[in-house]
């Protein structure tokens, strides 16, 4: 066995190419995992960087100088976000406030709707069961509303932070755009010559990480944006709340999608009852998601490379739990690149054993 373990070691490892690749995965990770919450902010201005190098490169095309695209970029997507801070964030903030008010009156309405089931179908649904289930989503939405409340108390901090990344991160991003070559020279310089399976997935990855940032930004503005269109003119409360809800939801593959229903349902029922606006509405929803899985994602991911849904659910997970928010954000990058780095080393591998064919027949 451990003749095994030591030949399979110098197979794969053999190649300088292959340790520089992995010592540099090892570190990168390192780095995230122990200073990954005081590099937030620079990982979200490369996001962002990401994002806006694609109308920057379009500008490029054609005729504009470097430094004008930048600025021109960069102005208009500083005034979207101030129009965006300005006019979005505060309904957000008022309608979740209002909501928060009315969770018990939500878990009033659920429980009715619970008792009427139970008197319909009392072979199916016991009276216990009703108890029970009532008992338990009092408790889950409390404990959200009282989850809220202790987050709010904490203002001041929220604030700061929010502070730093409105006032730092746009400035990394301007920074990152202006000086795209000289701080990519910067990084090149840093690592070692044996980078040729570094080059091969970084040349992957780079297409993958744009297509995928931009593609998903789009799909939440997208999506978001259809969905509170769909909401107003049935007239449901608290609908720029849940359309942003619906909208950010996109970044979690198959599940976030899941999730975001509870909310949808449990506001249309407390508002509508068991009324067939309820229902409509309930089909407009379902026809968003369909429309986004099936239309929306193959248009603009049509760069991207195919996952199993399999591993982008484990990605998600894995991740998520790992990095949180971001984790979630960049699960199907991570799982391209872990899928790039394992082909770059089955390749490099498949090379090897051909050089020593060609060696013994020589």
């Amino acid at each position: 066995m451990l003749d095994y373990l030591k030949n399979w070691f110098r197979r794969r490892f053999a190649d300088p190419n292959t340790v520089t690749l992995t010592l540099l995965l090892i570190i990168s990770f390192a780095i995230l995992m122990f200073w990954g919450s005081i590099l937030a902010p620079v990982l979200v201005a490369v996001a962002l960087a990401y994002l806006l190098e694609w109308p920057v490169s379009i500008l490029e095309r054609v005729g504009m100088n470097r430094l004008s695209a930048v600025l021109l970029v960069f102005a208009v997507f500083m005034t979207v976000f101030i129009l965006l801070l300005v006019f979005l964030v505060p309904v957000v903030w008022q309608q979740s406030t209002t909501l928060l008010k009315e969770l018990p009156l939500i878990a009033e309405a659920w429980q009715d709707l619970m008792e009427a089931a139970q008197e319909y179908a009392p072979a199916f649904i016991e009276q216990s069961q009703v108890v029970e289930f009532t008992q338990r989503i009092n408790t889950r939405l409390l404990s959200i509303g009282q989850g809220l409340v202790d987050k709010s108390l904490n203002t001041l901090f929220i604030i700061a932070a929010l502070l730093i990344y409105f006032i730092i991160v746009p400035l990394m991003v301007f920074f990152m755009l202006k000086d795209k070559d000289i701080l990519l020279g910067h990084f090149s310089r840093v690592l070692p010559e044996q980078r040729r399976l570094i080059k091969q997935v970084g040349h992957e990855m780079n297409t993958q990480i744009m297509n995928y940032i931009r593609g998903k930004s789009l799909e939440v503005v997208i999506v978001g944006g259809v969905t509170f269109v769909v909401f107003s003119l049935f007239d449901l409360r608290y609908s720029a709340l849940l359309a942003t809800l619906v909208g950010f939801s996109v970044l979690v593959p198959y599940i976030g999608a899941a999730v975001v229903t509870i909310p949808v349902a449990l506001v249309g029922l407390f508002q509508f009852g068991m009324a067939p606006t309820l229902a409509w509405l309930l089909i407009a929803y379902l026809v968003i998601q369909a429309l986004d899985g099936n239309v929306l994602v193959p248009l603009l991911f049509s760069e991207a490379v195919s996952l199993h849904p399999v591993y982008i659910i484990a990605a998600v997970l894995v991740f998520g739990a790992i990095w949180g928010f971001w984790g979630v954000f960049f699960a199907i990058p991570l799982a391209s690149l872990v899928k790039a780095v394992l082909a770059a080393f089955s390749s490099q591998l498949y090379q090897d054993e051909e050089v020593k064919e060609v060696k013994a027949k020589g």
